[in-house]
């Protein structure tokens, strides 16, 4: 008895060190990150970086406001466009399919999740930029179909399977009885899903869309290729944009030899780290509130 003791607390204690060290990754990631971007901002203010759009490194000048308002509209226009569609998706799958749809579906929303972003981007480039630059033609406002639209379209591909998957297991979870009381008291089945499961589900539902946000603000090489990577405030859905990541992705190999460059290549990488954690952090405060039922 007292070795099957000693035995738990040792399994206890090392899946907790396993898990500390895994959380532990981020601290070095953050404060290596910040290290490197400290000649940038001795150079420049803080302010000037976040708030100004005049980006020419040989000139000594960072500011980043066009790459940030790049990652930020098109992330925002893909999560408006994937949060509805994997919602209605994954309360389809959970509550109205038929067991064998839903066999033959839930295995192709895995494959998705799982092809590579190269892939989507190829994708993106024959079906999406064609279909953006026809759409803008008709709209009056000529566009190559590398834009902000194309990169929204793409990245709310790649962003559904994760929402979807999450989803619809926060919504299986949900006991029947629950389901069964709401029917007994008269309800339509719709009434129950609205009123009752997503009520219930709500906060694993925020949790998911967090998670397609996550994936979203950090993806590279797909919205890389049909954004048109230009470095400027975009004003309509057919202007060409560049977030962060396909700023690091497309120049960092190349100026390690320009130490300022390098600092603020390295800078955009930790300003981007930084979003991922806030937009984690408030998904984190909102389920809590929730839980408490203070929202």
């Amino acid at each position: 008895m007292a070795f099957r003791i000693i035995k738990d607390a040792a399994a206890r204690h090392t899946f907790r060190l396993f898990t500390l060290a895994v959380c532990a990754m981020a601290l070095p990631l953050a404060v290596s990150l910040f290290l490197k971007s400290l000649p940038v901002l001795k150079m420049q203010s803080l302010g000037a970086i976040l708030f100004s759009t005049e980006w020419h490194p040989m000139q000594g000048k960072f500011g980043m406001l066009a790459y940030i308002m790049g990652t930020a509209t098109v992330t925002g226009l893909a999560m408006l466009i994937a949060v509805p569609v994997s919602l209605l998706a994954a309360i389809y799958l959970a509550e109205y399919a038929p067991a064998r749809f839903r066999q033959m579906v839930l295995p192709l929303i895995d494959l998705l999740s799982g092809i590579p972003s190269v892939i989507y981007g190829v994708w993106g480039i024959v079906v999406i930029v064609p279909a953006a630059r026809w759409l803008s033609q008709r709209f009056g406002a000529w566009s190559s179909g590398y834009c902000l639209l194309s990169g929204a379209l793409v990245l709310a591909v790649m962003v559904c399977p994760f929402i979807i998957h999450v989803a619809r297991e926060v919504l299986s979870t949900v006991p029947f009885g629950i389901r069964e009381a709401s029917l007994s008291l008269g309800a339509t089945k719709w009434q129950t899903v609205k009123l009752t499961v997503l009520r219930k589900a709500l906060p694993g539902i925020v949790a998911a869309v967090i998670l397609g946000l996550s994936r979203a603000l950090g993806e590279t090489i797909a919205v890389l290729m049909v954004i048109g990577n230009v470095p400027a405030i975009p004003k309509s859905l057919f202007d060409p944009a560049y977030p962060l990541p396909a700023l690091l992705a497309n120049n960092y190999g190349e100026m390690m030899s320009v130490p300022l460059y390098d600092s603020a290549l390295l800078m955009s990488g930790f300003i981007l780290l930084v979003t991922v954690l806030i937009a984690n952090l408030a998904a984190k405060g909102i389920l809590r509130a929730m839980q408490r039922g203070q929202i």
